[in-house]
């Protein structure tokens, strides 16, 4: 089955959070580009950044987590 992009990181820190968070609610995810980025940091505005990947029927749940732990951290 073939992965559909959710969001986009710069941040490792970042990317991993979410990562965990999304597989902790039981979602299929991982990230692309992850090793290259992280062996060359200056690579991630020509690749895109880390692209957190979720399975395209779990997407919208994925997205609508994301989005509410987003809100929650600027409350």
């Amino acid at each position: 089955m073939n992965f559909v992009q959710l969001r986009s990181y710069d941040n490792y820190i970042s990317a991993h959070i979410s990562m965990t968070m999304l597989q902790d609610a039981g979602i299929n995810c991982h990230l692309k580009d992850e090793h290259i980025i992280t062996l060359d940091p200056f690579l991630s505005p020509a690749l895109g950044g880390m692209k957190l990947m979720v399975y395209p029927t779990q997407a919208e749940r994925a997205d609508r987590l994301l989005e509410q732990a987003e809100s929650n951290r600027m409350d």
